[in-house]
């Protein structure tokens, strides 16, 4: 079992399989970031992912959430994914949605049942000014064909003001006939994507325009839950809000990171990662750093909450962007 000193457990690990991406979303993968992307030689290979996760279900991992970049774009994706199902866990993925298609057999082979697809724009002008590619048709018609196949889909929303926060009610909309779970999420700060509070659509601005149009029912969350789940009467769907900035959530986490060249870091918001990878090739027992890294985990915002303007304070000293850590 990993547990801080403030005594969470963590049982919940997300594997960022490749810092590359085939979009270029601003809040992410914006254009003027330097790329940087890891060698070949840096990355975890298959085999290498194997290995360390034995380690952290060994420890009390039950759900592993598989993200990016976009993780479908790895030749070795499949592989991955059917090595990982072998483990007694909850399996899951984050995906852009561009490649669904490609491997939706492998997700029932796998027993993966809840995928996560990003989409910030129900305009398909407005998806291309966020994403700077052509793949909306793509990606709506994968998230149909994940719903025709009895996936828990859900769809997440980073609501920026004045670009896509107009379109929450008809988000809103989309769940009155169709099982989709929208997740609204507050926009966040990393490295090259210009973050400013003035930019963040807060979780109490995103429900009182819901208010204005729907009568919503608050859900229970469970104890780790990252999201404040509602849901309107006689919607197939349901929505929820991911307040890390208005209102953090770091009381129950449970959430641990290995990036793609093999660094655990212990928050999203975490100023340094510790390298499992380069340990495991000079055949040490990795064992020892998982918990030191799960004991260094600060009580939240990865010790960045020192001052009120903690945002613009961790894009300058953030070590990673989004998509190299992998959200």
């Amino acid at each position: 079992m990993l547990k801080d000193k403030f005594n969470r457990i963590h049982d919940y690990l997300r594997i960022s399989l490749t810092d590359k991406c085939n979009l270029r979303c601003s809040y992410c993968n914006p254009n003027d970031l330097a790329k940087g992307f890891f060698a070949n030689s840096s990355r975890m290979t298959a085999n290498e992912i194997d290995q360390i996760v034995s380690v952290f279900v060994k420890n009390g991992v039950k759900k592993i959430r598989l993200t990016g970049g976009e993780p479908l774009i790895r030749k070795d994706a499949k592989e991955i994914i059917l090595r990982l199902s072998k483990y007694p866990v909850e399996l899951a993925i984050t995906t852009n949605g561009v490649f669904v298609n490609e491997f939706i057999e492998t997700f029932k082979e796998a027993g993966l049942k809840s995928v996560n697809v990003s989409l910030d724009s129900l305009l398909k002008e407005k998806y291309f000014s966020i994403t700077q590619r052509d793949k909306f048709d793509r990606v709506t018609d994968n998230i149909k064909l994940l719903v025709a196949n009895d996936f828990h889909v859900k769809v997440n929303v980073v609501v920026m003001k004045d670009i896509n926060d107009s379109e929450i009610p008809e988000f809103i909309q989309w769940t009155k006939d169709v099982p989709v779970h929208i997740r609204f999420i507050e926009f966040m700060p990393f490295t090259g994507n210009k973050w400013s509070s003035e930019k963040v659509f807060s979780h109490k601005q995103i429900l009182n325009i819901i208010s204005s149009k729907y009568h919503y029912i608050k859900l229970l969350n469970e104890k780790n839950d990252t999201s404040k789940k509602y849901f309107v009467p006689n919607h197939k769907g349901s929505f929820a809000i991911i307040s890390t900035m208005s209102e953090p959530f770091c009381n129950g986490c449970n959430r641990m990171r290995l990036t793609s060249d093999g660094k655990m870091y212990n928050c999203l918001f975490a100023k340094a990662g510790t390298d499992l990878l380069t340990s495991l090739r000079l055949g040490n027992n990795i064992e020892p750093l998982i918990k030191e890294c799960v004991q260094g985990k600060s009580f939240m915002l990865g010790g960045n909450n020192e001052t009120k303007n903690w945002g613009n304070q961790t894009t300058v000293t953030h070590e990673r962007s989004m998509i190299s850590i992998g959200g």
